[in-house]
């Protein structure tokens, strides 16, 4: 049965030695950070404590307390066995048992306990900085062969957080033969996760793998809270980002594209849910049917636009092609300092910020180099591994400037611990949009924060420059170096040690 505070009995459930039917908590959801006003008592056939099933209820379920009475041979109840949900602590523990006893021995007012508790609950509420952000929960489950390198993984996806604003509380890693087609993370993880997200009050939960519409209904449902994926973090950050008119097209079209298959799986259940047919037309298929119709309509006025917007870029890069003046695209990993390399090589204000995707719109300058060779300059929004496909299909008239670049600058932060990962994570976008054939000179940035030496033995290693475009080292050798490129002299590449900051080198 299931108790009130007042004592009343709510709901009462007949089953068998297997299991017991619950009722539909749809109408009895409890507020974030609290519990949900009820206690479960049941009997255990025979002398039986707690089992996990009860521990997994407790927790998904969020109740006041789940007391299992064991049933003895004689018929007689043996002892009661009481749990109940902890407010976050040191010891880390979600769940607290107390001593079993005979159920005439537990002599404790209930409502007063729980009162106690709920202050508890609310003292750790209150402790939230005002106007902080979105609270989250990071996840991240692997499969197959046990990765060996899931911190970089961990540590990108916590400055994805940062970058759009999102507290991070707490990270929860698993690694399973296989994911779990429902849920993705295993049943125990899964209760783990959802006692430290009732403990942390958190807002959402992020999991670092894109989830099915079905996964990402089923844990949203368990979890009563909002559970995003990678790609929908990657989307939300762009929408901050965009600015022009271009860059907020193109972003509406990757989170349209998105939501389409999704929407099936966030109908009001309220809704009919009946297919359709001779006396099988409901009203929650219609507006279902409806709302599809809409976002197709959406889409493709969306993608009418970008067609056009597509025509006016290639207009433009024509008109420089007739001038004969090469281009240099500058391309990378999001964050890698793209940016502050273009801002440092033509010495004019470009918009620079230490967050991921900072760069979302093509950025041109006019660059003179010492041989008094003048170039056109052009930054791009940054990469990043298993950039989500709609995205790429979105921001295809943006990446098109790559397409008539003479040279690829291809960034690198050289202080990173998955250097080749992320040069491979850029090539693979490269070769997505047809461009692995482009000339390419890897220059490892941000060389003044390794040991001396340490930069340039790793661009000599790659072929590559070492520079430091906060610090403006190395930008002479990298002018020389892509000079020689663009007159095709070969990929030679200097040994020596950094230079002084770049001299002779101006902008327009």
């Amino acid at each position: 049965m299931l108790v009130d505070r007042r004592g009343a009995v709510s709901h009462v459930m007949v089953g068998d030695a297997r299991r017991i039917e619950m009722p539909d908590w749809g109408r009895l959801r409890a507020g974030r950070g609290r519990l949900r006003g009820l206690r479960c008592i049941h009997t255990h056939v025979g002398e039986e404590p707690l089992d996990r099933d009860d521990e997994t209820d407790l927790a998904l379920l969020r109740l006041d307390a789940m007391v299992a009475v064991e049933t003895r041979a004689d018929g007689l109840p043996g002892l009661a066995h009481v749990a109940a949900l902890r407010p976050a602590n040191r010891d880390g523990q979600g769940i607290e048992h107390f001593d079993p006893t005979p159920p005439s021995g537990l002599d404790f007012d209930f409502r007063d306990w729980i009162r106690a508790r709920e202050e508890e609950l609310a003292r750790q509420d209150r402790t939230r900085a005002v106007g902080s952000g979105e609270r989250a929960i990071l996840v991240s489950v692997t499969a197959g062969r046990r990765p060996h390198d899931i911190e970089p993984q961990i540590d990108e996806l916590v400055e994805l957080a940062a970058s759009a604003g999102v507290e991070v509380v707490d990270v929860v890693t698993q690694h399973r033969p296989q994911v779990d087609r429902k849920f993705l993370m295993g049943p125990g993880r899964l209760q783990d996760l959802v006692i430290r997200a009732f403990q942390s009050d958190v807002d959402l939960i992020i999991f670092d793998q894109n989830l099915t519409p079905t996964q990402a209904r089923n844990l949203s449902e368990r979890l009563e809270l909002r559970v995003i994926d990678r790609t929908q973090l990657i989307l939300d950050i762009f929408a901050q980002r965009a600015s022009t008119r271009d860059g907020k097209l193109q972003v509406e079209l990757a989170q349209l594209r998105y939501h389409l298959p999704r929407f099936a799986q966030r109908a009001d259940v309220s809704l009919s849910r009946l297919a359709g047919g001779i006396g099988g037309r409901g009203p929650g298929e219609t507006k279902l049917e409806v709302d599809r119709r809409r976002v197709r309509d959406r889409i493709t006025r969306l993608e009418r636009e970008l067609k056009q917007l597509r025509g006016q870029r290639e207009a433009r890069r024509k008109r420089r092609t007739r001038r004969e003046m090469p281009t240099l695209s500058i391309v990378g990993y999001t964050n890698a300092g793209k940016s502050t390399l273009l801002r440092a090589l033509t010495q004019t204000e470009v918009f620079v910020a230490d967050k991921m995707f900072a760069t979302l719109d093509p950025t041109s300058r006019r660059l003179r180099f010492p041989q008094d060779q003048e170039v056109i300059v052009t930054d791009t929004v940054g990469f990043i591994r298993d950039l989500p496909a709609d995205l790429v299909a979105a921001f295809r008239a943006t990446l098109e400037e790559l397409e008539g670049a003479d040279l690829l600058l291809h960034v690198v932060d050289a202080t990173v611990a998955d250097v080749e990962r992320r040069i491979e994570a850029v090539r693979v976008v490269l070769r997505e949009i047809g461009l692995e054939a482009a000339p390419e000179l890897l220059v490892f940035n941000q060389v003044d924060r390794l040991p001396p030496g340490a930069g340039a033995a790793l661009a000599a290693r790659h072929g590559g420059v070492a520079v430091s475009a906060l610090r403006r080292q190395g930008l002479q050798a990298l002018t020389e170096r892509a000079a020689q490129m663009l007159r095709g002299d070969g990929p030679t590449y200097p040994a020596e040690p950094l230079r002084a900051p770049l001299e002779g080198a101006r902008s327009e």
